[in-house]
């Protein structure tokens, strides 16, 4: 990364801290944080607290720096590609900072920014560890590519993706996947990727996608998300298999270099492997949370424990594992800072900008009016059209919340939470977050932005001189005709009739 992100992440930090609204709002009457916005406690001063939560509240203006930037992420690369390639970072650095510091000076709301910088922090830490540590591991299959061999590699990045994180998965296999494919590699081999190992995959775990690991975090227990997850997951990987199976038969390309006139010897060689002791310390260091485990040092701010050892750890993993890699891995990765730089600036806007979006959808669904429209089908589609186009993290937890709130829970208590998972007191709520959970992950492959790895895969695929569609393109050749049928037979079948 550059002097620029480190910059704009010490004002927030320092304006934050040492704003004058910070003293109104701690001395404020108590909250309770749900995502991006809060429950108020309504006293016996209902009506000042009233008048406090109204004063913090975004306007309906404010989401256009997120839309226009969304628009730039889609436009860029396609119209103005010299622009956006030079200025991408002062862009999305700009459109953050305008609602930051219009969050902090104008609304005297400091929550959302510190809230949103967390958030962030963690975000990036956990993607730049993960990506540079599996960057030192080179895994060389020198097969012959066929359709079969690549269906069951992709089958094998869809379980392991549960046991490192679809980031983890993606950032070791996406190099040896295209390098099977050498001689015939296409577009469609990279967004299926996308969808299957950088996606869909991870829904068996909280350690497999960041929005389970956040409903791990908030009380829902580990196995949940294998008990109840595990035949959509089954099924939706089936049927992207046999789609990109017969996408794979008919492909013919040959780039110049036949199969036939090489000698394959069948082996898989690994080069690198200490990182895999680098790279499961990163994974470990993800259980180290101050609300899970009282012993581990946070940061105390607005009632609420923000983790930094983990982060530490992470970013501490990432150097150490760089500077140990093996260099012959290096070179066959063809390793590059430039893929972890690009999601670090493009997510420094979406995480800044996206704050009165989720902050909006949030309230509303909170509402009575909203509460009313909260079902396990509303849920699902909710959830997961917000997934695609916002980090499907936050947009899982503002979902989660409503449908806490809206059978009289609290995401602030996890014993709400844990019976909520396990319908409890709760009326149909095993269904409710099933439909958030399965939509936050499977919808997060529908554009670049819905997951942090889909990104970074498209970085890695374009590092190697592979033409990916743009932001557009990605949704109207792909996620329309290839996923959304896919995400529509999964509601059909396990939302659209299931009987509350």
């Amino acid at each position: 990364m550059s002097k620029t992100l480190f910059g704009f992440l010490l004002i927030v930090l320092t304006v934050c801290f040492f704003s004058p609204a910070q003293a109104e709002m701690e001395s404020s009457h108590a909250s309770t944080e749900i995502g991006d916005s809060t429950l108020q406690d309504h006293s016996s001063t209902a009506q000042p607290v009233e008048e406090h939560a109204e004063e913090h509240s975004a306007p309906l203006w404010t989401v256009l720096p997120f839309v226009i930037l969304l628009l730039m992420i889609a436009t860029g690369p396609l119209f103005y590609e010299h622009f956006w390639h030079k200025n991408y970072p002062k862009v999305a650095v700009a459109f953050a900072a305008i609602v930051v510091l219009y969050y902090i000076f104008a609304l005297g709301n400091t929550h959302a920014p510190i809230h949103a910088l967390a958030e962030y922090v963690q975000f990036i830490a956990l993607l730049a560890a993960l990506y540079i540590a599996s960057g030192g591991i080179m895994i060389d299959i020198d097969k012959k590519a066929t359709p079969m061999a690549n269906v069951l590699l992709l089958l094998v990045g869809a379980i392991i993706s549960n046991l490192v994180g679809t980031t983890g998965a993606s950032m070791l296999l996406i190099r040896p996947f295209m390098r099977l494919n050498k001689t015939r590699i296409k577009a469609y081999h990279v967004i299926f990727f996308i969808f299957i190992v950088s996606n869909v995959g991870g829904s068996l775990t909280p350690i497999g996608d960041p929005p389970l690991f956040l409903g791990f975090l908030k009380g829902v227990p580990f196995f949940w998300t294998l008990e109840h997850n595990f035949v959509p997951w089954l099924v939706a990987v089936f049927l992207m298999l046999v789609v990109f199976y017969w996408l794979d038969v008919k492909n013919k390309t040959n780039y110049g270099l036949s199969d036939d006139d090489i000698v394959y010897s069948n082996k898989i060689k690994l080069i690198g492997i200490r990182n895999f002791f680098w790279l499961g310390l990163v994974i470990a260091s993800v259980f180290l949370d101050p609300n899970v485990i009282d012993w581990v040092p946070a940061i105390h701010y607005d009632g609420q424990k923000f983790s930094f050892i983990r982060e530490f750890i992470m970013l501490l993993v990432a150097y150490i594992s760089f500077k140990t890699a093996n260099k012959e891995a290096i070179k066959g990765n063809e390793f590059s800072f430039e893929p972890i730089r690009e999601v670090a600036f493009i997510f420094v806007g979406i995480f800044g900008t996206m704050m009165p979006a989720l902050e909006l959808v949030g309230d509303f669904a909170a509402s009575p009016a909203g509460a009313k429209l909260i079902t396990h089908n509303t849920l699902y589609w909710g959830t997961g059209v917000l997934s695609g186009f916002l980090d499907n993290a936050p947009t899982y937890l503002n979902f989660l919340t409503a449908a806490l709130a809206s059978q009289g829970g609290s995401i602030g208590k996890a014993t709400d939470v844990i019976a909520f998972a396990n319908g409890g007191v709760f009326y149909d709520s095993i269904l409710d977050l099933s439909a958030i959970s399965i939509a936050a992950v499977f919808f997060g492959a529908f554009t670049y932005i819905g997951n942090g790895p889909n990104f970074m895969v498209k970085s890695i695929a374009e590092q190697i001189g592979l033409k990916m569609p743009s932001f557009f393109g990605y949704i109207i050749r792909f996620s329309i005709p290839f996923l959304l049928p896919l995400l529509f037979i999964i509601w059909l079948i396990f939302f659209a009739f299931a009987r509350v």
